[in-house]
Formats: structure tokens, sequence, C-alpha cells
């Protein structure tokens, strides 16, 4: 039994468990991803700023949330079915998720476990990419084609995408085949977000910000969002927020560690949002 699944039988129900998956081998182009978890938790305890959300919530003398560490991971197949595994055991105890990536191929198996638990479950995903190749690089498992599985094995889960820029003609088909609402970055504003109705989720890639915020990501997309559009999204997200990812921090390309900084507020503000 690992260190989480020790922890998972003491957990209350509605607390907000915080767990790091440092897996970056579904990557493309650079790995790095894996030290996401690491760096995030580094800046989160800096000392350089406090735990007080935004909206008012003290995370320093709350207590309804918890950090469970990092999963200890296996490899390919076996990996995704560990943190699908891993998640289900988490929401069977009616916590709530909150997972710091690794690459935006862990999304696929969490949001399997979640569909199971949320049936009819909103997923809000804040991208770059959309992410629903049916393949890339040779690979149905890739870091872009998570939510390609995902819309293939969980009917009944509305997807909607903000903040995208790198539509190809298959992306585009892809959204047709699966009525995936994609809102993007060259149109986009915060009040073109479509109502956001029953259980949601919402899946952070870091990409989804314009470089000039977020440069220690693995791909830089000029033309994206500011700190303060993202954080305008989630003060603004309806009260049943159950889950969330914050992923694809590569800390190599973070040599001041701005970008780490940034998904540490993120986090902060997202647990803060869950805690509401």
């Amino acid at each position: 039994m690992t260190a989480i699944e020790e922890r998972i039988g003491a957990l209350e129900r509605g607390t907000v468990a915080i767990i790091g998956i440092p897996l970056d081998e579904n990557s493309t182009f650079l790995k790095g991803a894996a030290q996401g978890p690491k760096a995030i938790r580094e800046a989160l305890n800096s000392g350089s700023s406090n735990m007080s959300t935004e909206l008012g919530i003290d995370l320093g003398s709350e207590k309804g949330w918890t950090d469970l560490g990092d999963m200890s991971l296996a490899s390919g197949a076996d990996a995704l079915s560990q943190i699908e595994q891993t998640v289900a055991r988490l929401l069977a105890t009616g916590v709530h998720v909150l997972t710091l990536g690794g690459d935006h191929s862990i999304t696929y198996p969490i949001l399997r476990a979640y569909s199971k638990a949320y049936p009819g479950m909103t997923v809000l995903q804040l991208d770059a990419h959309p992410d629903t190749y049916d393949e890339f690089g040779g690979s149905r498992h890739s870091h872009a084609s998570p939510f390609a599985r995902t819309m293939e094995e969980c009917p009944g889960m509305a997807l909607v995408q903000a903040g995208i820029r790198t539509l190809t003609p298959h992306l585009r088909e892809q959204a047709q085949r699966f009525g995936i609402t994609a809102l993007e970055m060259r149109d986009w504003s915060p009040d073109k977000m479509p109502r956001l109705e029953g259980p949601l989720y919402l899946s952070l890639d870091l990409d989804v910000l314009d470089p000039a915020y977020a440069p220690g990501v693995s791909h830089h997309e000029p033309g994206g969002m500011s700190a303060r559009d993202v954080l305008r999204v989630i003060h603004g997200l309806p009260s049943t927020l159950v889950g969330a990812d914050v992923v694809e921090l590569n800390p190599s390309r973070d040599p001041v560690g701005v970008t780490s900084m940034l998904a540490a507020k993120l986090c902060k503000e997202l647990v803060g949002r869950m805690l509401c």
C-alpha cells in the first residue's frame, strides 16, 4: 500500500485533496513536466507570498484541504490505470481532487474516474491546444490526445474549451465529431463563456497563458490569456467545482520560477474556490 492509499481512509468528506502526478512520458517535443508538482509545491511553500486567496480564504488556517504528496508511478498503460484507480478511491470517500501535473495525458484517466462518480459532468479545458488528436506521433495516449480518448469513453460528458489557438483541419473535425464547444482565443472574452451547468471539472494547461506570463511550458503559443484572465475564469466558476488539474509546467524552461509561482497561485485560488 502506498503512502497516499494509507491516508485516503482518514480523509473527511468534502476535503480538497491535492495529489501530484509526476508523469511526462507521453509528452512530445520536450520532457520536463514530471518535475512540475515539485516546483509548484516549492513555490507555494516558499514564503514569497501568503496563503490567503483573493476570495478571502486563508488556506494557512483552513482545515478543509490536504496535500497527499506525489504518486509513485509505473509506466505506460499501467501508469494510466494507477492514476484512474487512485482518483476513483479518493472520489469514493467524497473528497474533491486537485491534481498537479505532469503532462496533459494524466487528465484522461482522471476524467474516466470522475465520469463514473459524476455522470453528466461538464469539463472546462483552458488550453492553447484542443488535445483531441486521434493519435499523435503514433500514440493514442499522447498528451495531444487525452480529450479524444475521454470523449470516446465517457458518454454524457460535456466539454468546453477556451483559449484555443492551434486548430488544424483534423482538430476542427474532431470538435464536430464530439460536439465540443471550442472558444478560440482570437475571439474569446469572459462574457462569451457559455453557461456551465452541473458538476464542473476544470483542466488548466498552463500554456493557455501567453508565454509572456508563463514561459515555463514546453509549447510556447503566443497570443494567449493573461494571468488575470485565468483568475477571472476561476473566480467566476459555479459553486459546483468538483475537481481540477493544473498541468504542463516545465521547470527546465522556467529559470527564475515565474511560471511556478503563477501555477502555485492558480492552485491556491482553485483550492479556495473548491472550498466555497
